[in-house]
């Protein structure tokens, strides 16, 4: 049975691919590519898309919830109850309006901040310890609306630096599969990315 689950958080669908809300998508494709596994679709579900692949001697499964944002929360717990997996084995990787655009920064545990993927997860799991790698996207500048601030797509610029903040997320998640949290943590946060 798979040994941990990794859940990158977005919107499913052409119309939300590269936005600021799809990070975890976009970290999610990276870990997938550098383990050369393709995600597919649950065909109990569609309510998601795994992919699994090895890592040392662990089983991993990437996860995209496939159920919009606010109810990721039922696909990553129909995963956790189906193999039995732990909540110190769970990593969710999401974007956060409250960090800088850029930055990186690994959690144990703590509240939603706001974030609706986050709130839905807490929800099904009737708890809020696990681990998180959040994304920095910034606050809007001016009268934007959070809500369509989250759903843009990154300017040109911001795009190329993304791409390197990307990397250095999936550099974090694999440290966190191969050394634990906290040598994660003491290795990227408080590190500038960009």
């Amino acid at each position: 049975m798979p040994d941990y689950l990794v859940a990158g958080l977005g919107n499913p669908g052409t119309k939300y691919e590269l936005t600021r809300h799809n990070a975890g998508f976009m970290v999610a494709d990276i870990l997938a590519s550098r383990a050369g596994v393709v995600f597919e679709t649950v065909h109990r579900g569609p309510d998601r898309a795994e992919a699994t692949f090895r890592h040392g001697a662990d089983r991993i499964i990437l996860l995209k919830p496939l159920t919009f944002m606010n109810r990721s929360g039922e696909a990553v717990a129909k995963v956790m109850n189906f193999f039995k997996i732990p909540l110190d084995n769970l990593l969710v990787i999401h974007d956060d309006l409250d960090m800088a655009f850029g930055r990186i920064k690994l959690v144990r545990s703590g509240g939603a901040g706001g974030h609706n993927g986050i709130r839905s997860i807490i929800a099904s799991l009737g708890s809020r310890d696990f681990a998180r790698l959040k994304i920095g996207i910034g606050r809007p500048d001016g009268p934007v609306p959070v809500d369509r601030y989250v759903l843009s797509r990154f300017s040109s610029s911001e795009s190329q630096l993304m791409e390197k903040v990307i990397d250095a997320a999936a550099d974090a998640a694999e440290c966190v599969l191969e050394s634990g949290l906290q040598e994660a943590m003491n290795r990227f946060n408080g590190k500038s990315v960009i």
